[in-house]
C-alpha cells in the first residue's frame, strides 16, 4: 500500500475517533532442553487467535533422519519437496539474462529444468532455453505483436519432449523442447492463473472463473472441465493442484479445496475454508500452495489459518494459528513454515502441535530517520487496532518488518528462505537460528529451486544460479 492511502487512513481515524493502544501478547513461553525429533510425546502449544510474534522452545534442537531426495522439482505431483540433497557454499554466482518482466512482484514463476538446460520466459513472452553456462540453445515467440504489449505471463510444466504453456491472456500451446517448435495452441475463454499438472496423456489447468480444465497434452482438445465455485473475486495469488492415486485436488480463490476423479471429473468432495460473505469484502486473500502426503492435504493463509485436511474424505484433521502464505514442506511427521513475520515454525504432522518457533528476521536492524517528519505518520499508523476496519490493512502492509518471505526449502542442514527485498536467509535446521544472509538484490527473488548441486533463483530479469 502506498504512504498517500496510509495517511488517509490515519487522517481518517484521527478526525473522527480515538486510537484503541490496547493490546495482548502471547504469553504462554516456554523453553526446553535439547531433544531430538521424531517422537510423538510433545505438549500442545497454548494459543490464542492472535499472531505468533514470539519465540517458543527456542533451545529445541531438530536432528532430522529422513532420507535425502534429489531432483524434487521436476515433474512433483504433490508439491512436497520434502528433504533435498544440497548442501551448497554459495561462493559462485552466474546470470542468464532476459528481458525485465514488468510486475514480478506479482507472479509466482517456475524454472523448467531440462536435462542440462533451463527454460524460462522474457517480458515479450518469448520462451527462452538456456544450457548451464548462460549460452541461449533456442529462443521462440509465438505471440503477436499486440499479445506482446500486453507482456504476458507464463506458467509452464514439461512432460517428455513436450512443453506446455498456459498463460495470463487466455492462451495455452505446446512446444518441442528440443527445437521450440510449435505444436498445437489454442485460445480460453478465461486467462490462466494456477500451476500446470501433467498426468499421463494430459494436463490440468485452472483459469481465473475458477474452471479447472483437463486437456490433452497431443493436440490441445478438452476432455472435461470443473467449476469450483462462482465469484467475481480473481485471485493475484497462483492457484495449486496435486494428483495422488488417481485423484486431483485443487484449491481455488475463495479458499476451497476441492477433489475429483481424474478421469471423469466428477466432483468427490469440497471442503470450504472461509466465509464468502466476509471473503468477498477483501481481495487481499491468499492461501499457500496445496501440499500433500499420503495421507493429508496442508495449506496456510494470510488470514492466520493453517489447515490439515483428510485426503480421502476431505474431513478436518487440525487446524492452528499460523499467518503465512508460503509453502509449507512436510518431512516425516515434521510440518516446516515460515510466517509472514518471519518465524520458522516446525509442527508435528499429526496432531498440528507447535515443537519450536525461532525468528529468522531477528539479525535485520530496523532503523528510522529522526528529521523525517514522516515518521509521526508511520507511528500513528502503527497505533491502529487491527480488529478495526483498517486493521485487516495495516497486517498485510506494516509487520514488524517492511519485507516479507517469498519461499524456501529445506535442504540436508539449512534451510533457504528467499524474502522480498531481494535476500536469501540460510537458516540451520537443528537450532532454527539465521546462520547468514546473503544480498542477491534489492526486490523481490523467487523461491529457492535445487537441481544438480546448484541453487537457482528468480529475479525480474534474471535466473540465478549459486553453487
Amino acid at each position: 500500500m502506498n504512504n498517500i492511502f496510509k495517511y488517509l487512513i490515519v487522517f481518517i481515524l484521527l478526525n473522527n475517533c480515538s486510537l484503541d493502544t490496547k493490546s495482548g501478547i502471547w504469553t504462554e513461553k516456554k523453553d526446553t532442553k535439547t531433544v531430538k525429533i521424531e517422537k510423538e510425546n510433545v505438549t500442545q502449544v497454548f494459543i490464542k487467535d492472535k499472531i505468533l510474534e514470539e519465540e517458543f522452545n527456542s533451545n529445541l534442537r531438530i536432528k532430522l533422519s529422513s532420507r535425502l531426495i534429489n531432483n524434487s522439482f521436476i515433474n512433483n505431483l504433490t508439491n512436497n519437496n520434502g528433504r533435498i540433497n544440497y548442501n551448497g557454499e554459495l561462493k559462485r554466482i552466474s546470470k542468464f539474462k532476459f528481458s525485465k518482466i514488468k510486475n514480478f512482484e506479482y507472479y509466482e514463476p517456475e524454472l523448467i529444468f531440462d536435462s542440462n538446460n533451463l527454460i524460462f520466459f522474457d517480458k515479450k513472452g518469448s520462451i527462452i532455453k538456456f544450457d548451464l553456462n548462460s549460452k541461449i540453445v533456442w529462443k521462440k515467440n509465438y505471440y503477436s505483436k499486440e499479445e506482446k504489449k500486453l507482456n504476458p505471463i507464463l506458467n509452464l510444466a514439461q512432460s517428455s519432449e513436450i512443453l506446455i504453456v498456459a498463460d495470463n491472456i487466455s492462451k495455452y500451446y505446446a512446444i518441442n523442447k528440443k527445437n521450440g517448435s510449435l505444436l498445437w495452441s489454442n485460445y480460453n475463454s478465461s486467462p490462466f492463473n494456477s500451476q500446470i499438472k501433467i498426468y499421463n496423456d494430459k494436463f490440468f489447468v485452472i483459469d481465473l472463473n475458477n474452471i479447472l480444465r483437463c486437456i490433452s497434452i497431443k493436440d490441445g482438445k478438452e476432455f472435461w472441465n470443473v467449476k469450483a465455485d462462482d465469484t467475481f473475486i480473481k485471485s493475484s495469488k497462483k492457484l495449486s493442484i496435486i494428483i495422488i492415486s488417481n485423484v486431483l485436488y485443487f484449491n481455488n480463490s475463495t479458499g476451497d479445496i476441492t477433489a475429483v476423479d481424474i478421469n471423469t471429473g466428477n466432483m468427490l468432495w469440497q471442503r470450504p475454508t472461509q466465509n464468502k460473505t466476509t471473503y468477498e469484502n477483501t481481495f487481499l486473500f491468499k492461501n499457500s500452495n496445496i501440499v500433500a502426503n499420503n495421507e493429508m492435504i496442508i495449506f496456510s493463509n494470510n488470514r492466520n489459518e493453517f489447515y490439515s485436511i483428510d485426503l480421502k474424505t476431505g474431513s478436518l484433521r487440525w487446524k492452528q494459528n499460523i499467518n503465512s502464505s508460503v509453502q509449507p514442506t512436510i518431512i516425516n511427521n515434521l510440518i516446516f513454515t515460515v510466517t509472514k513475520e518471519g518465524f520458522f515454525i516446525i509442527l508435528d504432522s499429526k496432531t498440528g502441535n507447535i515443537l519450536r518457533i525461532t525468528d529468522l528476521f531477528g539479525q535485520f536492524s530496523k532503523t528510522k530517520n529522526k528529521k523525517n517528519p514522516i515518521n509521526f505518520m508511520d507511528e500513528m499508523f502503527d497505533k491502529i487496532p487491527e480488529d478495526s476496519i483498517f486493521g485487516m490493512q495495516k497486517k498485510e502492509t506494516n509487520r514488524k518488518n517492511k519485507f516479507i518471505p517469498v519461499g524456501f526449502i529445506v535442504a540436508t542442514k539449512n534451510i533457504y528462505l528467499t524474502t522480498s527485498n531481494g535476500r536469501l536467509l540460510v537458516v540451520d535446521i537443528e537450532t532454527g537460528k539465521t546462520k547468514s544472509i546473503i544480498k542477491i538484490d534489492n526486490n523481490q527473488i523467487s523461491r529457492p529451486v535445487i537441481l544438480n548441486k546448484n541453487l537457482f533463483l528468480i529475479k525480474e530479469d534474471a535466473i540465478i544460479k549459486l553453487d
